[in-house]
């Protein structure tokens, strides 16, 4: 297990499903990661959002010519990972790369391409990314004709996690974790991270 892999999980909290939402509901930039039958990939995705909070159920757009649509098809899960300010670089990497094209290469997929490293998920197959601060485990709700016609899916959360130094009490609190800020992705590569909390 990397460093990297090492602090994560020492920080990981469970997220009441309830709360799931909030992990999202600012709208990041995300992470998708899927597994079926020996083969893994992850890809970056922007548009996503809550649609419920009990139950936790989410709306993501997976493109029809991606490998994770084929494996979260085929799997009937996903997972969500919301990386940080620090992980900006990988995300451009892995956004801008295709798993199908490392079938049967060396390396083989996009994990072992940018030396990425992982931990188990609880109730599904695809791996959660070290380094990110937080992460949701999907299970597909089937709408064919919305994945079809718009690629949209809709998922219910079956378990959450958060890194609690930057989300605890069912909310984000970046103040002295500029490195642990979420990732917001505007266009052309260029993303911005959250500024000061404000409480009201």
């Amino acid at each position: 297990m990397s460093f990297n892999a090492v602090e994560t999980t020492s920080t990981v909290q469970a997220v009441a499903l309830e709360k799931a939402f909030r992990l999202l509901n600012h709208g990041p930039t995300v992470l998708v990661t899927s597994a079926h039958h020996g083969h893994s990939n992850v890809m970056a995705a922007a548009w996503n959002m809550p649609l419920d909070f009990n139950p936790a159920r989410l709306a993501i757009v997976i493109d029809k010519k991606t490998f994770t649509r084929d494996l979260i098809e085929a799997s009937g899960t996903f997972a969500i990972n919301i990386p940080c300010r620090a992980q900006a670089d990988m995300v451009v990497k892995v956004g801008s790369s295709s798993g199908r094209e490392l079938l049967g290469k060396s390396p083989s997929n996009k994990f072992e391409a940018f030396d990425l490293h992982t931990f188990p998920t609880t109730h599904i197959a695809a791996p959660l990314l070290a380094g990110c601060v937080a992460w949701l485990e999907c299970r597909i709700i089937p709408e064919p004709h919305m994945q079809q016609t718009y690629d949209l899916f809709i998922a219910e959360v079956i378990a959450a996690y958060a890194d609690n130094r930057v989300f605890s009490e069912g909310r984000w609190h970046f103040d002295d974790h500029d490195d642990l800020r979420t990732l917001h992705h505007v266009a052309g590569g260029f993303f911005f991270t959250p500024g000061t909390g404000i409480s009201t």
